[in-house]
């Protein structure tokens, strides 16, 4: 989770809303993302999706079996989806996103009982550096 806090941090000073995320395998770091759908003019640049896609052509496979995402803020639908749908074993996020949140917080997509597959959730894991990073951020664009 530090080195997704640390991902987030390097997104500072540009538009990009604070967020990073890294998949480990087997204890080892295998995809990193920090949030830039700006920069790249994508809207799916989300960390999860950036960190999941490394994962997926660094492993040589789509489905990441056994892996687990940290992420400072709780995905969003799409992210969330791209969790099932990759089969990633376990999902640890920080901060819950109450505006767009599609594991906690608005929806329970991840570990629905609806879906082929589903992610252990843990939450709230050094949330309140994870807060304080997109608190700072959201202050200064107001």
């Amino acid at each position: 989770m530090r080195e997704a806090l640390r991902l987030a941090r390097e997104t500072g000073g540009s538009e990009e809303a604070p967020v990073g995320a890294v998949v480990a395998i087997g204890g080892e770091i295998a995809g990193r993302g920090a949030n830039s759908p700006i920069a790249r003019l994508d809207p799916t640049a989300h960390a999860e999706i950036l960190a999941l896609r490394e994962a997926a052509a660094r492993t040589g496979n789509y489905r990441l079996p056994g892996a687990t995402l940290y992420c400072t803020l709780e995905p969003c639908v799409m992210c969330a989806g791209a969790l099932v749908a990759a089969r990633v074993a376990r999902l640890v996020f920080g901060a819950r996103d109450l505006r767009f949140g599609g594991v906690r917080s608005k929806f329970r997509l991840a570990d629905s009982d609806l879906l082929n597959h589903s992610v252990e959730v843990t939450e709230g894991v050094l949330a309140a550096e994870c807060v304080k990073l997109l608190q700072e951020f959201f202050r200064a664009r107001r």
